[in-house]
């Protein structure tokens, strides 16, 4: 297998539209890494940012994470993607090593008042 990390910064924008649930095996077990932490998974709608084609996949992540909602914008941390082939079967494997939440900018202000001039009654301020 290979792993191969991906460009965030070539990316659009993420969002979940699958909320944090525990990687279950076959069995029903959750599924831990190698330190024998439980693994999540995330659904992540991926939008390239030069077209309007949109994906989703599912992101694995050590632990649960915090604060991620349906609909909300998050950011994947380190993502890396592995094939795989099993019993004829192949794909691709998604994990990070955190989903968050996407921190908004700060909000800006405009119009703001320099304390001078007519108030808002029509006399002077």
């Amino acid at each position: 297998m290979q792993s191969i990390p991906v460009d965030m910064a070539r990316l659009g924008s993420t969002m979940c539209v699958v909320p944090p649930e525990p990687r279950m095996t076959p069995d029903g077990e959750v599924r831990k890494d190698r330190d024998g932490n439980p693994l999540w998974v995330v659904g992540v709608s991926v939008r390239q940012a030069t077209t309007r084609r949109a994906d989703v996949i599912d992101v694995a992540v050590s632990g649960q994470p915090q604060g991620i909602t349906e609909g909300a914008r998050i950011t994947v941390v380190d993502l890396v993607a592995t094939s795989w082939e099993i019993d004829g079967r192949r794909g691709i494997s998604f994990r990070a090593s955190a989903v968050r939440p996407e921190v908004a900018p700060p909000a800006v202000t405009t119009g703001g008042s320099s304390g001078r001039g007519k108030s808002a009654a029509g006399g002077d301020a």
